[in-house]
């Protein structure tokens, strides 16, 4: 990961600017530069992954025009091939050195053509004007808001903004700011069309497409490590990577030191691909003395995005302390495409499919940030193969008659894709899902709830929740998130939608809490 921050002919003053900017120094321990040009300042904190010598470092400036990207560019070297022929001179071999010539020559219409995942900021000194933009997922943050004076600031994260602007706003993914407009250029959670290829061709292009995510994220020129919960999502990302790997991969799963669900299954899988396999494990005390830290880290007050980052955000920081890698690929991005369990209550495929476009293009305020967050501020990158465009467009166009539960087990279609080739055991392919957050340990997620009931009285809390008046907490858990939220980003809570809950208007959905554990169909998952 990177952070970037950007402002033109701001009032804010450059101590104040540079003291955002630094709330993101994880995310680029590396190198630090910022450059000021036509009243422009653009920041650039450095964790360097391609092309990692001094070279390599941004702002990239060009003819008068500056950039700076926080972003992975897939089979970039092509495209460089291209602007080469074309005159185009580069001094490293970074990815991002490309945006800018891209520019030059096609303008917006470079966004398209990205396989990327991407924030960029762009300062045209021919036309003297900003232009921003960020991939279609939101897998790379990026935030904006406006100064006092009314004028604009681009940063990474939230934290950069917070007292410099007066309202913190997700800069919105797919979409490209010029000109003081957002143009969409990507709406990918909606199909151009829809494939009703038999099912048997539907799967094989699930793997082919899948397996092909996977391998151009094994690409750097640092080393890479694999997050395994024992979960379909993750244990297929690592089967594959090992078998395009040669020599074993690096896995890693945390648990709770007591009825830690996932261990079991994250070493079954991790000895069936021979991968080398560390297990970190976490207690009560370092989930509670870790909460507000994780939640001024993710900037949200969402209960499950929460939840789901206690353990991750433990074990990157395992990572970062123990190891010397810079990569992490993850198996995020499955469920809004295959379904949760609460999409098995779906009254139809119409129904389903209006949901998967709806998760998918929250993706950015959720499983997404979570995963962003936790890995970055252990200055780690994060790579997601499940959100590679591609594929994502593939699954979003299947018939969704095809994607329902109708066969009595949960993304089925992802599962029959590797049923054959010996890629995972039995035991993990056709395994009921848990939710990440139960997987650690049903303890951690009731230890939480503990801790809250215990802050508050039954007066104290129905008093201070109604402190807020936009998405209202609903339970003392919520109310604990939702103060140590406002300590970090006071005022900010717009920048989340909502509580990510299942779709309380389907039967069997209308619960009080978003773990699957409440569901009546949770049944075996995470035994």
């Amino acid at each position: 990961m990177c952070s970037i921050m950007t402002c033109y002919e701001s009032s804010v003053s450059p101590e104040a600017f540079l003291s955002g900017f630094d709330r993101t120094k994880s995310r680029g321990p590396d190198d630090s530069r910022i450059v000021e040009l036509d009243g422009v300042l653009l920041a650039f904190h450095r964790l360097a992954i391609m092309g990692p010598t001094p070279e390599g470092m941004q702002p990239f400036e060009r003819d008068g025009s500056l950039l700076v990207c926080n972003g992975e560019i897939y089979g970039f070297g092509k495209l460089r091939e291209q602007l080469v022929r074309k005159g185009y001179t580069f001094e490293s071999d970074s990815d991002c050195e490309i945006l800018l010539p891209l520019w030059f020559e096609y303008g917006p219409e470079m966004f398209p053509m990205l396989d990327a995942e991407f924030a960029c900021v762009i300062w045209d000194g021919r036309t003297k004007e900003f232009v921003a933009a960020r991939d279609p997922i939101g897998i790379r943050p990026l935030f904006y808001g406006y100064g006092a004076d009314g004028k604009i600031l681009f940063a990474s994260e939230a934290k950069n903004l917070v007292g410099l602007v007066s309202r913190v706003i997700p800069f919105p993914p797919g979409c490209y700011w010029k000109g003081g407009a957002f143009v969409r250029y990507c709406d990918i959670a909606k199909p151009e069309r829809i494939v009703r290829d038999p099912l048997d061709t539907v799967c094989r292009s699930i793997r082919e497409k899948l397996i092909a995510g996977v391998e151009k994220r094994l690409v750097a020129d640092v080393e890479v490590g694999f997050l395994l919960s024992g979960g379909l999502d993750s244990s297929l990302v690592c089967a594959i990577a090992q078998r395009k790997s040669k020599k074993p991969i690096r896995t890693f799963a945390i648990g709770m030191e007591r009825d830690a669900i996932d261990l079991k299954y994250a070493r079954q899988a991790a000895d069936f691909i021979g991968s080398r396999h560390t297990e970190v494990i976490m207690t009560r005390e370092e989930v509670l003395d870790s909460l507000e830290t994780v939640i001024a880290v993710l900037g949200t007050w969402d209960i499950t995005t929460i939840r789901a980052s206690m353990g991750m955000y433990l074990v990157c920081r395992a990572i970062h302390e123990t190891t010397d890698i810079r990569v992490l690929l993850t198996g995020e991005i499955s469920d809004e495409l295959f379904g949760y369990k609460y999409t098995d209550f779906a009254p139809g495929a119409a129904a389903f499919q209006a949901e998967a476009e709806k998760r998918v293009r929250e993706l950015y305020m959720y499983d997404v940030l979570r995963a962003d967050r936790c890995i970055s501020v252990n200055s780690l990158e994060a790579r997601v193969p499940f959100g590679d465009l591609d594929f994502v467009k593939y699954v979003m166009a299947i018939d969704p008659e095809m994607k329902l539960n109708r066969y009595g087990k949960g993304k089925y279609l992802l599962r029959r894709a590797f049923a054959e080739g010996d890629w995972l055991p039995d035991e993990i392919l056709w395994r009921e899902k848990a939710a990440f957050s139960d997987a650690v340990g049903h303890s951690m997620v009731d230890d939480l709830k503990e801790y809250a009931e215990g802050l508050y009285s039954d007066e104290e809390f129905e008093e201070k929740r109604k402190a807020y008046s936009y998405c209202p907490p609903f339970t003392k858990e919520s109310l604990l998130y939702r103060e140590l939220f406002e300590k970090h980003y006071p005022g900010q809570a717009e920048m989340i939608r909502d509580y990510w809950m299942p779709n309380r208007a389907w039967k069997g959905c209308d619960v009080n809490d978003p773990s699957a554990r409440v569901l009546a169909n949770y049944g075996d998952s995470g035994k």
